[in-house]
């Protein structure tokens, strides 16, 4: 089965997964830093360090398409 072929067959949830879950921590992240103090801080830095670290992740990854 081809690349082509196979996401051909993945519905829009699937799809988009990943992406929603990465913008529900940013938010959280980013509320939190707002208007926490204490754990909050602790809580927006993981979720902030979390984005970055997902995005080097799969810039770095071997056969990632380069654009």
């Amino acid at each position: 089965m081809s690349g082509t072929q196979r996401r051909a067959g993945l519905s829009l949830s699937r799809i988009f997964a990943v992406p929603l879950l990465l913008v529900v921590v940013t938010l959280v992240g980013l509320v939190s830093a707002l208007v926490g103090n204490g754990p909050a801080d602790a809580l927006s830095w993981a979720a902030l360090g979390a984005l970055v670290l997902v995005m080097a992740w799969s810039w770095l990854k071997p056969g990632a398409p380069r654009t």
